[in-house]
């Protein structure tokens, strides 16, 4: 009887230690030198430095991450909040699926709709592309995504002359005039919309106006209003109104309660902070009270608790 209790006890204390401190963390970010694996490593170094063993991993983005996550063959990861609702309720493309093992712990970083013309042009909003040429994104990418979502709402995507090209190429075209506009959905400034305002003189779309009579929002809830500010491109000198999805961190709710709140303590102090504002501009977002900036989805218990903790949920 002896034996088979201390058998059994074994057996209980390696499935608590599966997700112990002494374990190592896989995070997984995105492409090597893309945003996501920026923060993926940063936070990878702020949980070492709390004592906790997390390895940052390149993946192919988002998506991924969702079901990476979702089967607890990462631990950590970095998603769009619109891609853990549709992978939630089953809603990603080709893919009917529901993912339930995916929690949020806080928000990153935006990324941002920003719809560039040449200021001479005489187009004032996205309805007036109809028929024209316009970089929409590269295929299996975010920007496309969300730019065939926007153009479907306001009833334009089936008369554009699309071209799917990543975002240097569409610059490229649009500088020489082979295209009317292209589309950029990513934090701000862009590479790609910087080169255009140093080639060009360019405007920027204000998209709101363009989405006030659609349901967007409303069917849609990860998206958020946000306004490009004036003078973050070159010649743009007022502030330009869009929308944005928001990064947030995520986490399969399997991982050591302990472990997350510690993280989030780490990461969300003032020195956590200053720290990720260092591995990259877009983490200026990174703030209490932006702390659940576009989360639709379950949070980790231990998330909410600590959201609570900051005020930031009832």
């Amino acid at each position: 009887m002896r034996k088979k209790f201390s058998v059994a006890v074994l057996v209980f204390f390696i499935f608590l230690c599966r997700y112990s401190e002494a374990e190592t963390y896989r995070f997984v970010g995105g492409p090597a030198g893309g945003t996501f694996q920026y923060y993926a490593e940063g936070l990878a170094s702020l949980g070492a430095g709390s004592g906790i063993n997390v390895k940052a991993d390149a993946s192919e983005g988002s998506v991924v991450n969702v079901r990476l996550v979702n089967s607890g063959k990462a631990d950590f990861g970095i998603a769009y909040s619109g891609d853990i609702f549709k992978a939630l309720h089953g809603m990603l493309s080709k893919d009917t699926k529901k993912y339930s093992e995916v929690r949020v712990m806080g928000y990153l970083f935006s990324a941002a709709a920003q719809l560039v013309v040449k200021a001479d042009s005489g187009i004032r909003s996205a309805k007036d592309l109809k028929g024209q040429s316009v970089g929409v994104g590269n295929f299996g990418s975010a920007a496309l995504m969300n730019a065939e979502l926007f153009f479907s709402e306001i009833g334009l995507w089936h008369s554009l002359k699309k071209k799917f090209e990543g975002y240097n190429q569409a610059e490229a075209a649009f500088s020489k005039g082979e295209q009317a506009a292209f589309w950029v959905f990513t934090g701000f400034p862009n590479d790609a919309v910087e080169k255009a305002a140093a080639h060009n003189r360019i405007a920027l779309i204000d998209l709101l106006k363009d989405i006030q009579e659609t349901d967007m929002f409303k069917k849609y809830p990860y998206f958020t209003k946000t306004v490009i500010p004036a003078n973050t491109y070159r010649g743009v000198t007022a502030d330009t109104p869009t929308f944005q999805d928001s990064a947030l961190w995520i986490v399969n709710p399997r991982v050591s309660a302990d472990d997350v709140y510690k993280l989030l303590s780490t990461v969300y102090s003032d020195e956590g902070l200053k720290f990720m504002a260092k591995i990259h501009p877009s983490a200026k977002e990174m703030r209490l009270e932006n702390g659940l900036r576009g989360a639709v989805t379950p949070l980790h218990p231990c998330a909410e608790k600590f959201w609570k903790e900051k005020g930031m949920l009832k």
